[in-house]
């Protein structure tokens, strides 16, 4: 596992499936979230968006790596490179915004 490179990244992921391919998109995250894991990533929590609005992803991750090289580490796997018929099967579009984890707001309990 990486666990060098630099601070620890945040990312958000919308990913938007293509119509009908439901089955192949739970098998693609599946295996990308285990090659991420050699990498030092993993997918922390999965939003399913809800309520109004036409162009909304599928699902929504959010995905920390320990280090911005564990995170090109994994996209350079060749075993995620395999996966990728699979992945353009299932997913249509992915936005992709990149960060590093801020300190959180005063919740007024302290």
């Amino acid at each position: 596992m990486t666990t060098t490179g630099g601070p620890a990244i945040v990312l958000l992921a919308k990913l938007f499936v293509h119509p009908g391919r439901i089955v192949e998109f739970r098998r693609f995250e599946t295996e990308a979230a285990r090659i991420m894991r050699r990498h030092g990533g993993r997918i922390e929590r999965v939003i399913r968006p809800t309520g109004p609005g036409g162009d909304l992803p599928h699902e929504i991750h959010v995905v920390s790596f320990t280090s911005a090289a564990g995170f090109e580490a994994y996209r350079a796997d060749p075993e995620l490179a395999g996966l990728a018929t699979l992945r353009a099967s299932a997913i249509a579009r992915t936005e992709v915004t990149m960060g590093i984890a801020g300190d959180p707001y005063p919740d007024g309990s302290a």
